[in-house]
């Protein structure tokens, strides 16, 4: 049993963070390889530690090795996105996390052939005032942009929605601080383009696809309303993927959505999964 390549000429990855919880997280490569992905994506694994026991980390490495699956995004170190947490790199009492965390995940990285690593740019704070916390932001990005160089990857910024003070909303706000970024000498940063954060944002994604197209280096994907398989909300899904392909872009689009049912079930029913499934 094997992915369907989508009939746009892109492949699908899953997202191990949303998919396959079913199952503890380092089980859940070898449940992607199973369901006919050779390729996935993940959070960070930690949401408290920037720094883990380099047995945690081994135990990671191993179970994606041992599925035979490719790790194809990660994310840095973003605190407890489940909580208070959406990312930490733009926030002065957290910087140095964000700091310590990016050798061990581009270390991750490179034992299992990750080149893009995405960094979410962390809440507003009464404690700092926007503008130092945009200035932090892109001078960690740089930092963060600089060592991924090393091995070849890139990192990522994403528009984030939700009730969270998450100052990135729109595509032209994430793609306005990756100019800035590349403008100060690190060309490897890249806007992550996530289809459901920008409809639920009420961004238009058809526009941000026209006007940003050049800058898209990942692709994520949910329905929406709801952030549920493709299929499930009101998203025309198939139809900007196909502008997504019009660009140019040849890359993996990520599905990280919220099964509705089980991972398997959901994967069926909008035909990323053989229906014998």
């Amino acid at each position: 049993m094997s992915i369907l390549t989508h009939h746009h000429g892109l492949r699908y990855l899953a997202n191990c963070s949303m998919l396959f919880t079913e199952l503890p997280l380092l089980e859940r490569p070898a449940a992607a390889r199973a369901a006919g992905f050779d390729t996935i994506e993940l959070w960070w694994p930690w949401p408290e530690q920037p720094v883990p026991a380099d047995r945690d980390v081994d135990a990671l490495v191993t179970a994606v090795q041992d599925a035979g699956v490719r790790l194809a995004g990660l994310n840095f170190f973003a605190g407890d996105l489940a909580g208070p947490d959406c990312g930490v790199l733009s926030i002065p009492a957290r910087s140095q996390q964000f700091r310590d965390n990016v050798e061990v995940t581009l270390g991750i990285g490179e034992q299992l052939g990750t080149r893009a690593f995405n960094a979410l740019f962390g809440n507003r704070v009464d404690e700092s005032s926007p503008e130092e916390q945009d200035a932090l932001g892109r001078e960690n990005l740089a930092f963060a942009a600089r060592a991924a160089e090393r091995i070849g990857a890139t990192v990522l910024v994403e528009p984030v929605s939700g009730p969270k003070p998450y100052p990135l909303r729109t595509a032209a706000d994430a793609v306005s601080v990756v100019d800035d970024v590349r403008a100060a000498g690190a060309p490897n940063i890249g806007f992550l383009l996530d289809l459901f954060h920008l409809a639920n944002n009420g961004d238009d994604p058809e526009a941000a696809i026209a006007a940003f197209g050049d800058h898209i280096t990942h692709v994520q994907v949910a329905d929406w309303p709801g952030r549920g398989e493709p299929g499930s909300g009101g998203l025309d899904l198939d139809g900007l993927l196909a502008r997504v392909a019009a660009t140019g872009y040849g890359g993996f689009v990520g599905l990280e959505y919220k099964p509705t049912t089980t991972t398997l079930e959901s994967l069926s029913a909008f035909g990323a999964l053989p229906a014998a499934t």
